[in-house]
Formats: C-alpha cells, sequence, structure tokens
C-alpha cells in the first residue's frame, strides 16, 4: 500500500515560484534606478530664447539730466546808498516796469559826532572863509590895477601919432593892461573856488550835526515779470551797488544741460530735443541754441572727473499743462546725435563682452556656437553690426551661465497672451 504523504522537499518546492518572483521585481527595481540615473546624468538641451539679425534705422541719442532757467534774469541793484525801507513783494508776486515800487531808499543819519570832529570842521569853515576874503581883496586889487592899465594904454593911443613914444614901449603897455585884465579873470575864478569851499565845508558840518533830510529815492522795476528771489528783505541801511531782489519772466525758459564732451562734439544748433521727466506724459519739444566752446571738470557721483559741456535748448511753444514749469525745475533731455538707415542690427542683450571682444551665441541646428561680433553704434537696445553676424541669423538672447560653444539648446515657445 502507498503511503499519501507529502515528503518535506515536496513542500519546499512548492514555495519556489513566490521567490522567483520576488527576485524578478527587485532585479526590475534595480534596472529602472539604474536606467533614470544614467538619463540623468545625460546633458539635456538648455532652454534659450533668440532673435532675429536684421536690418533697420538706428538713432543714438544721449540722455542727460537738465534744468529749466529763465533766458533773462535782472538783479536790481541800490542806486544810492541810505537807509532802504522793508521789501513787502515775496517771490512770485508780479512786478511792471517803471510802475511797481520795489523799496524806498532814504537818506541816512548823521554819523556820531564828537568835540574834536566838530572842532576841525568849524575850522575848515573858518579857513575856507578866510580864503574867501582873500580871494575877494585879491579880485578887488586886480581890478584896480586893470583899471590903471587900461587908461594908461588908452592915453598912449591918443599919443601914437605925435611919435612921443617908442614902439616897444608902447608894446609893453599894450601887453601889461592884457595881462591885468587876465588877472582879473583869474581872481574871479578864484573867487569862485573860494565860495565853493565855504559851501562845502558848512554842508559837512550840516551833515554831522543834523538828521539826513531830503527827497526820498523810489527803486521802481526795470522790466515787467515775475519776482525770482530777494535778496535783501529787511529793513537796513544799504551802500550803493548793493543787491535787493532778481526779477525774471517765467514764461522765458531755456533748458541748461551738462553733457559729457564727447557727446557734445556732435550736437549741432538746431538739433531736436526731447524734453523728458519734467512732471508730465508727453515730452516737450526744443532746439538747441549754443552749445558753449569751453568745457569744464565736474567729478561724478563715482568720484570719477569728467569733461562736462554746457548746452542750452530753446524750448517750442507750451502746451497749456506744462505752463506751471518754472525756474530752476529739473528735468532730462534726451539729444538725437547719430542716425543710420538700412544698418544690421543685432539686439543689445545678445551680445556681451569677453575680454576685449564683442561676443554672440548663434543658434545652428539645435545648437549655440560662439562668434566673434565688431559693434558699431548703440543705443542701449539695438547695436549697429559692423562684422561677425549676418542678416538672418538667429542669435541667442541674454545666454545663461550654463550655455557655451557648441552646447544643445532648444528653444523657447512663447506663450500667447
Amino acid at each position: 500500500m502507498e503511503s499519501t504523504a507529502t515528503p518535506p522537499w515536496e513542500a519546499k518546492k512548492k514555495t519556489a515560484p513566490r521567490g522567483l518572483l520576488r527576485k524578478v521585481v527587485i532585479w526590475g527595481l534595480g534596472i529602472g534606478f539604474l536606467a533614470l540615473t544614467i538619463s540623468g546624468l545625460q546633458p539635456k538641451p538648455i532652454p534659450v530664447e533668440t532673435a532675429t539679425v536684421g536690418q533697420g534705422t538706428l538713432i543714438v541719442h544721449v540722455v542727460e539730466e537738465g534744468k529749466t532757467r529763465i533766458r533773462n534774469r535782472y538783479i536790481v541793484a541800490a542806486p544810492v546808498g541810505g537807509n532802504m525801507r522793508r521789501v513787502a513783494l515775496k517771490p512770485g508776486d508780479e512786478v511792471k516796469a517803471g510802475e511797481t515800487v520795489l523799496t524806498v531808499i532814504e537818506p541816512g543819519l548823521a554819523p556820531l559826532l564828537d568835540a574834536r570832529t566838530q572842532a576841525q570842521t568849524e575850522a575848515r569853515i573858518q579857513s575856507a572863509e578866510a580864503a574867501q576874503s582873500r580871494a575877494q581883496e585879491s579880485l578887488a586889487m586886480a581890478r584896480t590895477a586893470a583899471q590903471f592899465a587900461t587908461t594908461n594904454w588908452e592915453r598912449v593911443k591918443k599919443n601914437i601919432g605925435e611919435g612921443s613914444i617908442s614902439v616897444a614901449d608902447r608894446e609893453n603897455i599894450e601887453l601889461a593892461a592884457q595881462m591885468r585884465d587876465r588877472e582879473v579873470r583869474a581872481a574871479e575864478f578864484a573867487l569862485k573856488v573860494a565860495d565853493y569851499e565855504v559851501t562845502q565845508a558848512k554842508a559837512a558840518l550840516l551833515s554831522l550835526t543834523t538828521p539826513g533830510s531830503g527827497a526820498v529815492v523810489e527803486v521802481r522795476a526795470p522790466v515787467s515779470g515775475r519776482v525770482l528771489k530777494v535778496q535783501q528783505e529787511s529793513a537796513m541801511m544799504i551802500t550803493p551797488g548793493a543787491p535787493i531782489l532778481e526779477i525774471g519772466d517765467p514764461a522765458d525758459l531755456e533748458i541748461e544741460a551738462e553733457i559729457l564732451s564727447r557727446d557734445a562734439v556732435g550736437m549741432k544748433p538746431g538739433a531736436e530735443v526731447l524734453v523728458e521727466q519734467w512732471g508730465g506724459d508727453i515730452p516737450l519739444k526744443a532746439h538747441i541754441r549754443r552749445v558753449e566752446p569751453a568745457a569744464f571738470t565736474k567729478v561724478s557721483a563715482l568720484g570719477v572727473e569728467e569733461q562736462r559741456v554746457i548746452v542750452l535748448s530753446d524750448l517750442d511753444p507750451l502746451p497749456p499743462e506744462a505752463r506751471l514749469l518754472g525756474d530752476r525745475y529739473r528735468v532730462e533731455v534726451r539729444v538725437e546725435v547719430w542716425r543710420g538707415a538700412d544698418i544690421l542690427l543685432v539686439p543689445g542683450g545678445a551680445i556681451f563682452r569677453e575680454g576685449a571682444e564683442w561676443m554672440s551665441f548663434v543658434a545652428k541646428d539645435g545648437r549655440a556656437l560662439k562668434k566673434p561680433v565688431q559693434i558699431g553704434r548703440s543705443d542701449g537696445r539695438m547695436a549697429q553690426v559692423l562684422g561677425g553676424l549676418e542678416a538672418g541669423m538667429e542669435v541667442l538672447m541674454h545666454p545663461p551661465d550654463s550655455v557655451v560653444d557648441g552646447a544643445e539648446i532648444v528653444v523657447k515657445v512663447a506663450k500667447a497672451e
């Protein structure tokens, strides 16, 4: 009789299919992980953006800060010395030529007088009066001598025909009469001088002992416009020529800009200027009137010495919204210095410096090829190509650091907005 019990080695054989499946799964996972690792280590195409090199028009502008200023400014100064009254006008007040009284200047007060100064002044008066008396006596003596000489000459003229006097004596007597007449005129002039000196000495004493009196001087506006700046507002003793206030016409504006000398060389009178950042949305138009011939040195914010030139521009008729522009307002000027038509252009973001040369990456057959480029003028957005690139080439825009010569690339597809 045969036994139906299962031997132990047969029971172990039944578990074999489960162990084989486990091994297959483990090996499969290992192979898959290895494949993923190998795939991850392989270089992937770098996503980039491209632009096309093409023909176009390039306009190069110079952009600098500037400021408005009134073309003609008038500084009103004191015409005489004296006590100036307080100036009631304020900056912005309107004035009319010959009508608006800016201030009034009164005669100044007499200075303090001591005994010594008074005695000296009185002595000058006495000296002048004595000189006056002496001049009067001299005049009387000259007139007496002249009368005697004239009478003697008249008597001699009557006896000329009788031959009682020689020719030489006759000429001497005539000359003496003429000299006496001239002495009278000289004495009269000397008396006038003495009179003036007496008057001057008395006036000096009067100015020392009596407060100044007389007509006041009204300082009127020389031109029509507005007060720009009051330089001396308070009442005070003022000297002749001292500045009082400044007047100008805010409607008569010009633009002053400090341009680098290398850029100013390309600017010519009459060139169009766009005035931006003045406070409005629409740029204002102006034209260059003058490029000053002398430059000056100015230190930039970075501590670099620069040679700059003042360029003056005349504003075209202002729109109504720009009427509020005033003196010394900050603006930004944009001046065209060069224009080229139908030239080869490349975007500025597609070129970069490598040492002393300009370089660019060209996209060709899915790879980036580095090329040296010769660049001409640029407006900051587009650059003139003088060599190295041709029209129709695709160049990489702002290539990342991972892009090298021969790297595999893929062009990004622009998303539709």
